[in-house]
């Protein structure tokens, strides 16, 4: 059901695009994803790459109901008339087997042309393609991935404690990316190269995710935006009927966002008291 005060109702968009989700992981933030996608709709849903997360299942078998509802909650979706496209990333890389096909409504692309409102044509790709660590050294990849995974159970454990205070969600591998100069550069070289990407094909833009650092900018006249992921910063793109595209931030379920804000009414009325007074 979703929520009866207007911020948290049921929202539609033209388009909507996420990646990045990696069930199939611990890190996954599943509930918190059931949550968006019961909050949020939209005439086409991109599935941006790393919706499943491959690797971690060959090592290991971890897939709780929740993860499972997701894909029921997406395959309802197309049921009930959005379009639904799938353009696989290197940890489902799997999926790439079956491009140009059709599953329970969900179609499956290597990449995507999306056309938005105002009639710019943006590219539509998971990104890993330009990472040259997944490409020429896929066991340092590995062992990155390995790290990042610890990162975000400390981060998991760090926000539950957080949120006990009622304080804001947030991110320390997202702030680590942003303070360490190697990942910093790292982040501007992949950007650097969807850029020139989208300037190759001749379109106005991409639209990509696998680096999980949600933004959207003009790069050397190109339109680049990122989905970011729904591990760390759990974040989605959404177009809106006149083209405009805008990030979509979702750290809370309803339920958090109800106690957060029952608390903040509880903190408020010693105030409120007193101003009485």
């Amino acid at each position: 059901m979703p929520d009866t005060t207007s911020e948290h109702e049921v929202k539609r968009y033209r388009t909507l695009f996420l990646s990045d989700l990696h069930l199939g992981s611990r890190g996954a933030q599943a509930e918190l994803l059931l949550d968006f996608l019961r909050h949020n709709e939209a005439d086409t849903i991109y599935l941006v790459g790393d919706i499943v997360d491959g690797w971690r299942l060959k090592n290991g078998w971890y897939w709780p109901q929740a993860h499972n509802d997701v894909v029921q909650k997406l395959l309802r979706k197309s049921r009930k008339g959005a379009r639904v496209i799938y353009v696989p990333g290197n940890h489902d890389e799997f999926a790439r087997d079956y491009t140009d096909l059709n599953f329970g409504g969900v179609e499956v692309v290597e990449d995507a042309l999306h056309v938005t409102a105002d009639g710019k044509t943006m590219l539509v790709i998971h990104g890993d393609q330009f990472d040259i660590v997944v490409r020429n050294a896929r066991w340092l990849a590995f062992f990155g991935d390995w790290a990042y995974d610890f990162a975000i159970v400390v981060n998991t454990w760090f926000n539950r404690a957080r949120r006990m205070f009622g304080v804001g969600y947030w991110s320390l591998s997202a702030w680590a990316k942003l303070k360490v100069k190697n990942a910093v550069n790292f982040i501007g070289d992949f950007e650097n190269a969807l850029a020139s990407e989208a300037a190759r094909r001749d379109v106005d833009g991409v639209i990509c995710g696998h680096i999980h650092h949600a933004t959207i900018k003009t790069i050397a006249g190109k339109l680049y935006v990122n989905t970011g992921d729904f591990v760390e910063s759990c974040t989605a793109i959404a177009e809106h009927d006149d083209g405009a595209f805008e990030i979509l931030r979702w750290h809370n379920t309803a339920a958090e966002r109800g106690a957060s804000e029952a608390f903040e009414r509880s903190r408020a009325l010693p105030d409120e008291r007193a101003a009485a007074a």
